[in-house]
C-alpha cells in the first residue's frame, strides 16, 4: 500500500457506492482504480504516467470519466465527507493565466463587493 492509496475505512465507505453491473471482460479491482486515479489527480501528472502497479492507465481514464457522466463521483465524495463527519479539507491550487493586457482593466466599485459575488 502507497503511502496516499485508500485506507481500508475509506474503502469500506467507497465500494458499496460503485457499480456492480459487469459486462464482457472480468473488470480490474476498483480499489486498484480508485487509486490510480487518485494518484493521477493529485500528483497533476498525465494520464499515461499513472504507475502500471495501479492498472493499466486507459482504464483508469475510462473508469473515471464513466463514473463521472453517471454521477458516481458526487456520491463518492458526498460519502467520504459524510464518513469523517464533515471533517475532509479541499485545496485547489490550479492557477490560471491572465491575458496580458487583462491585469489592466477598470477595477470600478467595492473590491469587497467582488469577493461577495465571486463566492455567491
Amino acid at each position: 500500500m502507497a503511502r496516499f492509496d485508500l485506507t481500508d475505512f475509506e474503502w469500506s465507505v467507497i465500494a458499496p457506492l460503485l457499480p456492480t453491473k459487469v459486462r464482457g471482460v472480468k473488470r480490474v479491482d476498483d480499489r486498484r482504480v480508485l487509486n490510480g486515479i487518485f494518484w493521477r489527480l493529485r500528483t497533476g501528472a498525465l494520464w499515461a504516467d499513472i504507475p502500471s502497479r495501479y492498472s493499466p492507465h486507459t482504464t483508469c481514464v475510462n473508469r473515471f470519466n464513466r463514473w463521472r457522466r453517471a454521477g458516481h463521483w458526487a456520491r463518492i465524495l458526498e460519502a467520504v465527507s459524510v464518513a469523517y463527519e464533515g471533517d475532509v479539507q479541499m485545496i485547489d491550487s490550479s492557477s490560471i493565466r491572465v491575458h496580458q493586457h487583462g491585469a489592466n482593466g477598470d477595477k470600478k466599485g467595492d473590491p469587497v463587493a467582488w469577493v461577495a459575488r465571486a463566492v455567491a
